[in-house]
């Protein structure tokens, strides 16, 4: 499996009205993408949710089942019209290394990415059981929808994602970048 996010920073008094209306218009056009396990669409508006928000952001979030399905969305009519509306973002990926998703996961409201550096030297075979029994231990938090740990072996970082329901609004904190999620795609919708 692997991890994918893209960030596109906004102005601070951009209209993020046109963000979710783009959401509700285009959202569902990732249902039954071929490969893909989700796509949370997440931002953060500082005039509204998650409180705390640093800045406007556009910042979906996926999990696939593996590289093709990435790569066909990469090269895809989808990912050319957001690279024709707002630049072509850098795309980050993650090794997974443990991810559950509840079947319940399309009722996502909210979001949260965590980045935690490797220190050098670190025995990454222990690094990763903790990161696993840390997920383990996240999906069973009440209203838990999804949950993944991940590392980039490029800038030696792990990262934890994890979806939540309504009932759950996260609070950004050191680290950790808080979303709200306005539609969430699955391969089976």
């Amino acid at each position: 499996m692997i991890a994918m996010q893209y960030s596109i920073a906004l102005p601070r008094d951009y209209d993020m009205a046109i963000i979710r209306r783009r959401i509700a218009v285009r959202g569902h056009l990732m249902d039954g993408f071929p490969g893909l396990i989700f796509k949370a669409y997440a931002s953060a508006d500082v005039a509204g949710e998650p409180p705390g928000a640093e800045g406007n952001v556009y910042a979906p979030l996926y999990l696939w089942d593996s590289v093709e399905g990435m790569n066909a969305f990469l090269c895809g009519p989808g990912f050319a019209g957001l690279a024709h509306d707002f630049g072509r973002p850098a795309v980050r990926t993650w090794s997974v290394w443990r991810a559950w998703v509840s079947p319940q996961v399309t009722q996502a409201c909210y979001a949260t990415r965590e980045h935690i550096p490797i220190a050098p030297g670190a025995a990454l075979d222990a690094l990763r059981e903790a990161a696993q029994a840390v997920a383990e231990a996240r999906m069973a938090e009440p209203g838990a929808l999804a949950a993944l740990v991940g590392f980039d072996p490029t800038a030696w970082t792990q990262v934890r994602f994890q979806l939540w329901g309504a009932a759950h609004p996260p609070v950004p904190g050191p680290g950790v970048a808080a979303y709200t999620i306005g539609h969430v795609s699955t391969a089976a919708a």
